[in-house]
């Protein structure tokens, strides 16, 4: 299979049927599935769009939306990232990542809604109780946050980045910008983290809202929380940005469109799939290298599924000054820093096509240059009419 064509759709094509007559799967993933193989075909129905003076028609299918669609993906980000582009104080952000030990990946696996929750709750207690304390910031900060579950090679790696602000408003209501050239200190960051954290998994057991994962015991799992207790967590606080653009196009990369972007895939035999990822530079100074890992169809299907979320779940919460409650606030603090209010994004070139769920950039007419428009509708399912010239569509 050519290198330049192969992607998720054709990949579940290959292996979905014979992987889940072996394993038992969520319900969640067999939507996720069959979305993504519908998705631009003529199981969802389309229209046919024209040149108005006749010169070109082609056939567009409608797009199944679904957020682990990579052929989805671009138009739903690009929407979010222009909402929330609107909406950024015009200040210094930082970027902040928080880690849960991969020793409760089993926990995790076992109860995804419930750690998922967990999670954002330790991480928005941790960075609103330390920024609004006065020895550090004193003040309500800004915080998008978004979950990511992967690794590059697809392995579960459950961690929270957040864009937060580099100040806040007083309850005076004045803005206050942060103070030693530094967002707060890392040390006591990761250790009121954990100890959130590791106290929400206690009373979770204790309560029975969180299960304990087959083939461990209650007390193993407390076990192992005294023993994470007393180690290092992977909590980072990268290099300040002027701006929270470039940290929040990184957060949107990964809301949408699932674990493994469609240029990463490299190839496919019928058998094993091929594709790239980026290994992390070792040490000071090292350089990040790319290589590639070789996975059965089975292998690779068991990695992607892990990371389908639940029907209904968040992943990207805004809290503090752009929680989208407190308009009034963020209004205040774009006043002094000389910012006007907040204007609503204008249509882009990701604005709808004009037919039945489809979305994709403007077409012109290669001969006239005139705007293609609807002509006729494909019902779902159905044949498309015969029309004069047809465009491949690109997925």
């Amino acid at each position: 299979m050519r290198a330049d064509k192969i992607t998720l759709q054709q990949l579940l094509r290959m292996g979905y049927t014979a992987y889940a007559c072996k394993h038992r799967l969520p319900d969640s993933v067999c939507r996720a599935v069959w979305a993504i193989l519908a998705c631009r075909t003529a199981m969802l129905g389309g229209h046919v769009q024209a040149c108005p003076d006749g010169h070109v028609e082609r056939i567009w299918y409608n797009s199944c939306r679904h957020r682990t669609c990579p052929q989805c993906a671009w138009v739903q980000i690009e929407r979010w990232l222009a909402k929330q582009k609107a909406r950024l104080l015009a200040c210094e952000h930082d970027h902040v990542i928080f880690t849960i030990p991969h020793e409760l990946n089993d926990l995790w696996l076992a109860n995804v809604a419930v750690m998922t929750q967990l999670l954002f709750a330790s991480v928005h207690d941790t960075l609103c109780e330390l920024l609004g304390d006065p020895k550090y910031l004193g003040a309500r900060p800004g915080i998008i946050a978004t979950l990511h579950t992967w690794t590059q090679t697809l392995l579960l790696h459950p961690h929270l980045h957040c864009l937060v602000t580099g100040g806040g408003l007083h309850e005076a209501g004045q803005w206050v910008a942060v103070r030693n050239g530094f967002l707060l200190p890392m040390r006591v960051v990761m250790a009121l983290f954990r100890g959130k954290l590791r106290a929400a998994i206690r009373q979770g057991l204790m309560q029975g809202t969180l299960q304990v994962p087959a083939g461990q015991s209650r007390q193993q799992v407390e076990n192992l929380l005294n023993k994470l207790g007393r180690q290092k967590w992977n909590v980072h606080i990268r290099e300040r940005y002027p701006h929270g653009q470039g940290v929040l196009i990184y957060l949107a990369r990964y809301l949408r469109g699932g674990p493994i972007a469609p240029q990463r895939l490299v190839s496919c035999d019928g058998q094993q799939v091929v594709f790239w990822y980026t290994e992390r530079a070792k040490g000071p100074g090292g350089q990040a290298k790319q290589r590639t890992m070789r996975l059965s169809i089975e292998q690779f299907i068991g990695r992607w599924r892990i990371h389908v979320p639940a029907v209904g779940a968040v992943r990207v919460r805004c809290w503090g000054l752009y929680a989208h409650n407190q308009g009034d606030e963020l209004a205040v603090c774009r006043s002094h820093l000389g910012q006007g209010p907040v204007e609503a994004p204008k249509a882009g070139d990701w604005q709808r096509d004009g037919g039945q769920g489809a979305e994709e950039p403007v077409e012109c007419c290669p001969v006239c240059g005139q705007r293609l428009v609807c002509v006729a509708l494909v019902p779902r399912a159905g044949a498309p009419p015969p029309i004069q010239a047809v465009w491949e569509q690109v997925a």
